[in-house]
């Protein structure tokens, strides 16, 4: 929990990881350069005093995931993301059995979500109901960017992508969490693009869409496909960092969020460990859209409560205190009428 002004937030980060990019894990030159890419993110967008060293960055571990998140961050509640990249590193980037056992420890505090590929064919379907099983998903988090063999990307709304949508939706795995935010080194751009949430969130109403990364840089396309699709959800991690950076781009981000979504579908997350939790909850607790940028309307508290947790907590049913709430709480999400896919 934070507390400032007398006001308390409860904070639910939406977004972190748990990775392992040492160099005895990475399978070819990719995997230092996806590392890179990240660190340069970090560095380029983070206060100075929050500058972590390279060899830190590499792999962080449970211990300091637990310091940095819950003692030193005000995070209440965590949901992993895991991304595999396979083709890189030889126990995948985020690594499952460390993150789920970790959850699996402090269910009080962590949510374990997995990922699938649609390119696994059968055989990852059958690995899907296995981690539903075993993890209780509520989520899933899907990179379409990722490299499979011969294969640089995949879409939401190929064939192979909408079976294992309904076996998420058969399996009751309703929060479908998909990168579709900036390039990182040496995945491609366009496999980032947000077009296909269209089409998925439109023939799967009874999911939940996390777009995260808001789609940067294509944030007016994501903001077109989210104001039609009631199912479609913006996370913050990459576009919360630019408050400091950039405090004028970050204001028009959250103000153009805002203005297309509404402030019930919009989530906090640091991607830990990318970023850390503390001065970002910080920063945004004290941030207001600047008094010249007149077409957006000033951030209230109750709305900076909604994205700091309530709105994330609320679609995966996560209790939160009476006394943290706001007075017209989000809504958990309502199953819609089932499309025919």
């Amino acid at each position: 929990m934070y507390s400032k002004d007398g006001v308390d937030y409860f904070v639910l980060d939406a977004h972190v990881a748990l990775w392992d990019a040492r160099v005895e894990n990475r399978r070819n030159v990719h995997g230092k350069q996806f590392i890179d890419c990240f660190f340069d993110y970090h560095r380029n967008l983070s206060p100075e005093s929050e500058h972590w060293s390279y060899e830190e960055y590499l792999y962080q571990g449970g211990d300091r995931l637990m310091k940095d998140l819950f003692e030193d961050g005000y995070v209440d509640h965590a949901i992993f993301q895991p991304a595999r990249l396979a083709e890189f590193y030889r126990t995948g980037f985020g690594q499952t059995e460390e993150a789920s056992a970790l959850a699996a420890a402090h269910p009080d505090k962590l949510t374990y979500n997995h990922y699938f590929d649609p390119r696994d064919g059968e055989r990852g379907l059958d690995g899907l109901r296995e981690a539903s099983e075993r993890f209780g998903l509520k989520g899933v988090k899907l990179y379409t960017a990722d490299w499979h063999g011969d294969s640089r990307g995949w879409r939401l709304d190929d064939p192979w992508s909408y079976r294992y949508l309904e076996l998420c939706r058969e399996l009751g795995i309703k929060n479908i969490h998909v990168h579709k935010g900036p390039t990182i080194r040496p995945l491609d751009r366009d496999a980032f693009d947000v077009a296909d949430v269209d089409h998925a969130a439109t023939d799967f109403t009874d999911l939940n869409f996390v777009v995260e990364h808001c789609g940067l840089p294509r944030l007016e396309d994501f903001c077109w496909i989210a104001t039609q699709e009631p199912n479609v959800y913006a996370g913050l991690a990459v576009a919360l960092p630019f408050i400091h950076t950039r405090p004028r781009y970050f204001a028009q981000i959250i103000g153009e969020l805002f203005y297309w979504l509404d402030e019930n579908r919009v989530f906090f997350s640091s991607d830990y460990a990318l970023w850390t939790p503390r001065w970002l909850v910080e920063r945004f607790v004290d941030f207001q859209i600047p008094e010249d940028m007149t077409e957006y309307a000033p951030l209230t508290t109750d709305q900076k409560k909604k994205v700091l947790g309530l709105n994330a907590a609320a679609l995966y049913d996560i209790p939160v205190p009476e006394h943290l709430q706001v007075a017209h709480p989000p809504a958990a999400a309502e199953p819609q009428a089932v499309a025919v896919a």
